[in-house]
């Protein structure tokens, strides 16, 4: 095809691409290239700003690391990563709610007995977690895997640590038969996200903040049920209608009770005041899986 112009160039790359064979690739696609390009005539984007866009892009990609995902972060603050966890995980009335995954979660994380301190030595107040894990009808999740993660009191994941040696704030443990959980860590606050690179820039220029109110990072399964990626947050938070990355759900706020000094859950002996925090989940049966459109 010769003599492109501004009229013609979608649909030449549309015809380009029409055979391509797996069709939701195809649905994708096509819908991406229509709505980029749609874009780009509805702001008359000139080459010095679609440079720069690609400058950014090239930016995000440079920052990515182990311990860091950029493009994560750029998902979340645009809202993005929120809408399709939304779209995706639409549930009966009672269930818990969905939220975004964020990019601090490891595969793999230690396990432990319930009642242990997933803490692990990590800086904060002392906090001791529990709850149950039930269906939507009120039946107990038996063995549910609840695996949890969180910041620490400087708001600081384990993983952005240099020269860690071992996982703190991040665990694996097991529902007991009853479908009851519990176990220790420290109060969770508010942090922002890793703002010293290009997101941090974006959200600058938008004249936004980049801080998320004070959470748990859960994820909860078990056979029969969805798969659930949530989070608690604390209540009276700050930031709980600000989120920077459009996580909160009124569903998912808890009061994280201040306890004196004294005889903690565990029946431990605590010289200092420390926090407990009640939440149940409540999972959705699966669905059967239905092929690609």
């Amino acid at each position: 095809m010769r003599n492109l112009n501004e009229e013609t160039i979608t649909q030449a790359v549309l015809a380009r691409n029409a055979d391509m064979t797996d069709r939701r690739l195809k649905t994708v696609m096509t819908s991406l290239i229509q709505h980029l390009h749609a874009f780009a005539r509805e702001v008359r984007l000139t080459e010095e700003e679609w440079a720069a866009g690609i400058q950014f892009l090239t930016d995000v990609g440079h920052t990515c690391n182990p311990s860091r995902q950029e493009f994560i972060l750029l998902s979340d603050t645009l809202g993005l990563s929120t809408l399709v966890t939304a779209q995706n995980h639409r549930k009966p009335q009672g269930c818990t709610e969905a939220t975004v995954f964020g990019p601090f979660y490891v595969d793999d994380a230690p396990d432990y007995a319930l009642g242990a301190d997933v803490g692990n030595g990590m800086a904060g107040e002392p906090c001791y977690v529990s709850g149950n894990v039930r269906s939507i009808t009120g039946e107990a999740v038996p063995g549910a895997k609840l695996e949890v993660w969180q910041a620490d009191a400087e708001g600081f994941y384990d993983v952005q640590k240099a020269g860690r040696t071992s996982a703190q704030g991040r665990g694996t443990l097991h529902a007991d038969a009853s479908g009851h959980y519990h176990f220790k860590t420290i109060v969770a606050e508010c942090y922002p996200i890793p703002h010293d690179g290009p997101v941090g820039r974006m959200l600058e220029a938008m004249g936004r903040h980049p801080w998320r109110p004070a959470h748990l990072h859960f994820m909860i399964s078990a056979p029969g049920y969805e798969t659930l990626v949530t989070h608690v947050f604390r209540d009276g938070d700050t930031y709980l209608d600000s989120d920077t990355v459009f996580g909160v759900r009124s569903s998912l706020v808890a009061d994280w009770v201040r306890h004196d000094s004294g005889t903690a859950p565990d029946g431990t002996r605590s010289d200092n005041p420390f926090y407990t925090l009640d939440f149940d989940f409540v999972l959705n049966p699966a669905q059967p899986a239905t092929a690609n459109q």
